[in-house]
C-alpha cells in the first residue's frame, strides 16, 4: 500500500509493505499507472529475549535511532524478524515501523503472527485475520534468512529485548539516544536544565489504548500515595476511536483530574497530529520551554528548543518529579 501520509508505514505493525508517498505518486496509482522507485536496500533487525521491567517497544525505535542515525535508513526497508518478534504487540509494532520514517527509512514492517490476529478481531477484521492466518508461513521471513540474515540482508543489527533499558533521545536530534541509567550524567556534563517545564503524552505515534492505560496506572498509583504531579502535562490521543476508548474506560477522567492540577482547564485533546502542542504551549508556557519531555514522534524534537523523547509511562512518572535526571526503575 501507498499513502500521502508520512505515518502511512504504521500498517507494518500489521505487516504490510506501507508506504508514504507524494500526492502527485497517489495519482498515478489511482489513475492504473505503475509507480516505480529505486530499489530500496533491507536492513535486517533482529530481536531476541523480551521486554521487561520499563522497558517498551518504543525503546527499540528510540535506541535504533541512535544506530542508525536520522539518514541511516535512507533508501531501505527495515524488516524485523526473530523471537522477539512475538512478544510485541500490534500497536506496539506500529509504533515501532511508524517511528522508522524519522530515520529515513522507505518503510519498515515485522511478520505476521498471533498478536496481529488478536488486534484484528478486536477491531471487527475477523475476516482479514482468517485471510492473513491461513498464509501466515509466507508473511514472514523465510527459515534461510533466519538462520543465516548477513546472506540476504544488506545490514544486520541485533537488539536483545531482555537488555534494552528504557531510552531518552534528544535533545536538539532525535537520533541522540540514551539509555536511562546514562542520562543524569549526560545532562551533568553538557549542562542541561534539571528541571522538567512539560510533559506531553500523545500523538498518532504513541497514543494507543495500550499506551494510555499504561500512563494511566502510573497516574493511579501516583494518585493513591498521595505523590503530586510537579509539572504541566498534556495529553494528545491519537485518534477520535482512541479519545472515545479512554473516556469509556475512564483513563481520560484520571488523567485529565492528574494533569487539571497545574493546568486548571481540560487537557485531553482530540487527535491532531501534534497540532494542540502549538496552540497550548505558546500560551500556557512561553518561558518554560528550555525543557520539555514528550512520548510524540521524533520530528517534533527539533520544533522546541529542549525536548527529550521518551515513553508515555517514562514521561508521566518524570512529570511528576519535574527532573529529567529521575530513575524510575530504581524506586519501583
Amino acid at each position: 500500500m501507498i499513502g500521502t501520509d508520512s505515518h502511512t508505514p504504521n500498517a507494518g505493525g500489521l505487516g504490510m509493505i506501507a508506504i508514504g508517498v507524494g500526492g502527485a505518486d497517489a495519482v498515478d496509482v489511482m489513475t492504473g499507472m505503475e509507480w516505480e522507485l529505486k530499489m530500496p536496500k533491507l536492513i535486517g533487525v533482529k530481536l531476541t529475549g523480551s521486554l521487561s521491567g520499563w522497558a517498551s517497544p518504543k525503546d527499540v525505535i528510540l535506541k535504533l535511532a541512535g544506530i542508525l542515525t536520522v539518514k541511516g535508513g535512507t533508501n531501505a526497508i527495515i524488516e524485523y524478524f526473530g523471537p522477539g518478534t512475538a512478544s510485541i504487540s500490534a500497536t506496539g509494532k506500529a509504533t515501532i515501523c511508524n517511528m522508522g520514517a524519522e530515520v529515513g527509512a522507505t518503510t519498515s514492517l515485522f511478520p505476521f503472527n498471533l498478536n496481529m490476529a488478536t488486534y484484528l478481531r478486536a477491531t471487527g477484521r475477523d475476516d482479514v485475520a482468517e485471510w492473513a492466518t491461513a498464509v501466515s508461513d509466507y508473511l514472514e521471513a523465510d527459515m534461510d534468512v533466519q538462520a543465516q540474515p548477513d546472506s540476504f540482508y544488506d545490514r544486520v543489527i541485533v537488539i536483545n529485548l531482555s537488555e534494552l533499558e528504557p531510552h531518552i533521545n534528544g535533545p536538539f536530534t532525535p537520533d541522540a539516544a540514551t539509555p536511562i541509567s546514562e542520562f543524569a550524567t549526560k545532562v551533568k556534563e553538557n549542562g542541561w536544565p534539571r528541571k522538567m517545564e512539560v510533559g506531553l503524552i500523545g500523538s498518532c505515534t504513541n497514543s494507543s489504548y495500550q499506551d494510555l492505560s499504561r500512563a494511566a496506572s502510573i497516574a493511579r498509583q501516583a494518585s493513591e500515595d498521595k505523590i503530586p504531579v510537579a509539572a504541566p502535562l498534556i495529553i494528545n490521543p491519537g485518534s477520535e476511536q482512541i479519545r472515545y476508548t479512554a473516556e469509556r474506560m475512564v483513563l481520560s477522567v484520571i488523567l485529565n483530574g492528574l494533569a487539571q492540577q497545574l493546568w486548571r482547564m481540560p487537557v485531553v485533546l482530540v487527535s491532531d497530529n501534534g497540532n494542540g502542542i502549538r496552540m497550548i504551549i505558546p500560551v500556557k508556557t512561553r518561558s518554560l520551554l528550555p525543557s520539555t519531555v514528550t512520548s510524540l514522534n521524533v520530528r517534533t524534537v527539533t520544533r522546541i528548543r529542549m525536548l527529550l523523547l521518551l515513553l508515555p509511562e517514562l514521561t508521566l512518572a518524570l512529570d511528576h518529579r519535574r527532573r529529567p535526571m529521575f530513575q524510575p526503575d530504581r524506586y519501583t
